[in-house]
Order: C-alpha cells, then sequence, then structure tokens
C-alpha cells in the first residue's frame, strides 16, 4: 500500500509537471538554450523582415559538444553539462520548446524518486515528501523549464541520498562526492548544496573518515568548473543590483514564501493583495514554529542537522556571493534548490492536519502558475495581441541585451508567418520609421525586459509620433499604428535612405 502511494505521488507529479512544461509561456532566459544547442548562439538579425517561423528554424538546428562549451565560454556564466545534455536530448525528442522543456521534466521526476528514497531511508513519509516538494512552487517552476536548475537539483539531491544510504562504505562516499561535483557543472549555484553536505560529513566523529573519499569525488570536477568560470566571470557585469544587506534580506524572505506558495498575492489587487500577503507570512511563521516545534520527528539528529544545513546553506550562501561581488544574486529559482530538503522536513514535523493546509495552498499557486499571466513572462500574450492587431503589416521587437531573449521567445508564441523587424537601441527614429515605411501598419511589441529593450522603447514610439502615421489600436504590450500618406510616402522613405 505504502509503495502504491508512492506510485501514486509520482505520477501525479509527473503528470503536473507536464501540465507547467505545456501551459506556460515562452521566457527569455529558455531561448539561450534553444538557440545554444541550436544553430547560431548570437544571431545577427538582419535590418528587413524575418519571419516568426524563420527565428525557430534557427533553434531547430542541432550544435556539436565542442560548438556549446565553445559559445559557453564566450557568450554565458553558465557551466555546459545541462546543455551538453539537452543537445542530446532534442536530438530524440525533438527541437520544440516544449520538447526541451521535457527534459526538466524529467529531471524532476527522478528528484522526487530520490526524495522518496531518503523518506524511506530515515523514516519520513515519503508520498506526502514527494507532493510537498512538487507543491512547492520554485520547484515546480525551475521543473519545468529549459534551464539547468532542474538537472542540477537531481544530481544534488542524489549526492545527498548517497552520503545518508553510505554509512560507513567510502566508496559510496566518493560517488556521493562526484554527483555532487557534477552538479555545479550543471549550476554553479549547486555548490552551496555540496558545500553544507560535506561540512556535515566533518562534523560527525563518525562520518570524518568518509570525508576525504567524498572530497575526491568533488574534486574531480574542479578543473572543469574553473576553466569554463574563469572565462566567464566578467561576462554578466550589471546583471544585478547593488548589494544592500536589508534589501537583501527582504528578497530572501519575500522568495522563501514564494518557493513555498507561489505567487498568491499577485492574483488580487488592493487591500485583497494586503490581506493575501499577511496570510501567506502567518502561515509561512507557522508552518516555521510548527516544523521547530516537532522536529523529534524528523528521523536522527544527525539527518536533522543534514537537512537543516542544506536547506540554510541557500539563503547563506548567496548573501555571501552577494556580499562579495556587491551584487544581489537573489532569485526565486536560486532558492529553489532548497525545495526537497525543506519538504522533507515539513513531511516529517508537520501534523497530518497541517499538512494538508500546506499542500491545498500550494495546489491553489500551482494553479495560478498554470494559468495566471501575473506568473508568466509577457511573450506569449503579447505575441497573441501582435498577430491580431498587425494584419498585413509588420510586428517591431526590441533587440534586447543579446538579440535572443526577447526575439526568441515572441518568435515561439507567434504564427510562423508573422513578419517581424527588430530594432536596435542605437537606431534613430526615423531609421527605424524608414525601414517600416512599405508596411501599411505597424505593430510595437512594447517588451522592455532588459535595460537595452527598455531604452530601444522610446525610440520605437517615436519613430511613429508622425503625420504619416496614425494610432489605430492597442493590445496588451502592442500599439498598432496604420500609414495614413498613400504609397508615395512609403516611396520617399525608402528614397531618403
Amino acid at each position: 500500500m505504502r509503495q502504491a502511494s508512492i506510485l501514486l505521488a509520482l505520477l501525479t507529479a509527473g503528470l503536473l509537471l507536464t501540465s507547467v512544461a505545456w501551459l506556460r509561456g515562452a521566457e527569455y532566459d529558455e531561448q539561450y538554450t534553444l538557440f545554444l544547442t541550436g544553430s547560431v548562439v548570437r544571431p545577427v538579425w538582419p535590418s528587413g523582415v524575418i519571419a516568426a517561423g524563420d527565428v525557430r528554424a534557427l533553434q531547430a538546428t542541432q550544435s556539436g559538444f565542442a560548438t556549446v562549451a565553445r559559445d559557453l565560454r564566450a557568450t554565458d556564466v553558465h557551466p555546459p553539462l545541462y546543455f551538453w545534455t539537452v543537445a542530446a536530448w532534442r536530438r530524440l525528442a525533438g527541437d520544440s520548446l516544449f520538447e526541451a522543456r521535457l527534459a526538466s521534466v524529467l529531471f524532476s521526476v527522478v528528484t522526487l524518486s530520490l526524495v522518496a528514497t531518503i523518506a524511506r531511508c530515515v523514516g519520513i513519509p515519503a508520498a506526502p515528501a514527494v507532493l510537498l516538494t512538487v507543491g512547492c512552487y520554485g520547484f515546480a517552476y525551475t521543473g519545468a523549464i529549459a534551464r539547468g536548475f532542474a538537472m542540477a537539483q537531481m544530481l544534488s539531491v542524489a549526492g545527498v541520498a548517497i552520503l545518508i544510504i553510505a554509512r560507513s562504505r567510502l566508496w559510496y562516499s566518493l560517488t556521493a562526492g562526484v554527483v555532487l561535483g557534477a552538479a555545479t557543472f550543471s549550476n554553479y549555484l549547486a555548490v552551496f548544496v555540496a558545500c553544507a553536505a560535506l561540512f556535515w560529513l566533518m562534523l560527525g566523529a563518525r562520518r570524518r573518515v568518509r570525508v576525504l573519499p567524498a572530497l575526491v569525488g568533488f574534486a574531480v570536477w574542479l578543473p572543469a568548473d574553473l576553466w569554463f568560470f574563469l572565462a566567464q566571470r566578467r561576462s554578466r557585469a550589471g546583471q544585478f543590483a547593488a548589494f544592500q544587506p536589508l534589501s537583501a534580506f527582504g528578497r530572501l524572505v519575500k522568495y522563501a514564501a514564494a518557493n513555498l506558495f507561489g505567487g498568491l498575492p499577485l492574483y488580487v489587487d488592493g487591500i485583497a493583495r494586503t490581506a493575501v500577503t499577511a496570510a501567506v507570512v502567518v502561515l509561512l511563521v507557522a508552518v516555521a514554529a510548527l516544523t521547530i516545534r516537532h522536529r523529534h520527528r524528523i528521523a536522527t539528529p544527525e539527518i536533522r542537522l543534514l537537512l537543516a544545513m542544506v536547506v540554510a546553506a541557500l539563503p547563506i550562501g548567496l548573501m555571501l556571493l552577494g556580499l562579495a561581488f556587491d551584487n544581489t544574486p537573489i532569485e526565486l529559482r536560486y532558492l529553489a534548490f532548497a525545495t526537497p530538503f525543506t519538504a522533507l522536513l515539513l513531511a516529517a514535523a508537520l501534523p497530518p492536519l497541517a499538512r494538508r493546509a500546506v499542500l491545498a495552498v500550494q495546489a491553489i499557486a500551482l494553479i495560478g502558475l498554470m494559468t495566471r499571466p501575473e506568473t508568466m513572462q509577457p511573450a506569449r500574450a503579447t505575441a497573441i495581441a501582435a498577430a491580431s492587431l498587425a494584419r498585413n503589416g509588420v510586428v517591431l521587437l526590441p533587440h534586447g541585451n543579446d538579440g535572443v531573449g526577447i526575439v526568441g521567445a515572441f518568435a515561439v508564441e507567434s504564427p510562423p508567418s508573422l513578419r517581424l523587424l527588430v530594432v536596435d537601441e542605437h537606431e534613430t527614429p526615423a531609421e527605424v520609421r524608414a525601414r517600416a515605411a512599405p508596411y501599411p501598419r505597424v505593430g510595437l511589441a512594447l517588451l522592455g525586459q532588459d535595460a537595452a529593450s527598455r531604452a530601444t522603447l522610446p525610440v520605437m514610439r517615436a519613430a511613429f509620433a508622425d503625420a504619416c502615421w496614425r494610432l489605430a489600436d492597442e493590445g496588451f504590450n502592442v500599439l498598432a499604428f496604420d500609414r495614413i500618406c498613400g504609397e508615395e510616402c512609403a516611396c520617399s522613405s525608402r528614397a531618403s535612405r
């Protein structure tokens, strides 16, 4: 009966994660995964029109492992193991965004199986642990997008599981170290989980004999990590705001709550939002208090210590990282690495009624994750509005910082035949207007998702504050303008270039 309940929980989780992968709109960061494992990591967009289907075709051509490694060292801040894996996965599963997301779904289901394994080994209710893990908004989100978080989390949980199972077997400790090191080669931030687990080994007198094999296994990956990291360390300057301790702590609390209970306050306005926010805070405090009060239910003292250390390692590590580099690298998806271990603590400590209450709130949050536009990036809603309003015209898009995130996400969500013009922040309004002049209608997709795109939007607006253009319609993030000066306007614009 217990085995059947675990299998049912895993099946439910798999269906839920697949639904999230299918229902959520395309995201900015996912486009880098698709282009990097496609043909061109940073496309140079033409000055003329390109169809949305042509953009998607650039994402479909598979790239080799050596090319992925070279491009990563030159253009990004991530290690290659996830990208190598998803490149191979796309050859088998297909080229679409949904099919790339399914790799993360698979990694997450394996993670949940490992959570169940840990729970059974240490006497924690396994099926509730699985459901509480997938119920965490942060886990379900990172477990269904085409980024490396799910793979790194799977390897991190696997490393901890091996340490718990290993007991005094040195070979197991070596394997655990190798797996924890592999997690960092999928996402550098997995180092916080690894450090907490290795430090836990050092603290126990009976466990210290296992420290050296685990450290050796972990260290195998360090040269490869450093080879990529040292080449990449300056490639995202200015990505995060400057470090301010109080602000950073506030973000930690906010995202800790969001990892468990999602964006519930976003779904309402006014006084209702204040009330929902207060209710989430009260629930978070109550859950923490119950966990502390009933901590004796959490397996043995050494397992309690391990789980607590791993959970604490993420916020502490991110704060130290921010202090060291004078930035604030605190995001929901980074803290999501702690969610499986948090769920294990909750499954053990919470009384059944409290556990069901948490699961009910999580279910509401996950419905929002799958359906509410407030939790999604704007590409899908903007593309729908632009396709409706552009008619026989063209849609103008800001280039953005890298030319990938905004253009790729919008194209993924657009009809293949939709015509696009990519606008750079350094163009003048006259140049933008001249490029669009041959078309009777122009749609402006006002997607300001990074510094470059936000700088481009005023240029796009100014280009059509012109006597030959009239505002015709508006939609979500879209303004549609009609040319009212006739064909001679287009001809004179082309002649002036």
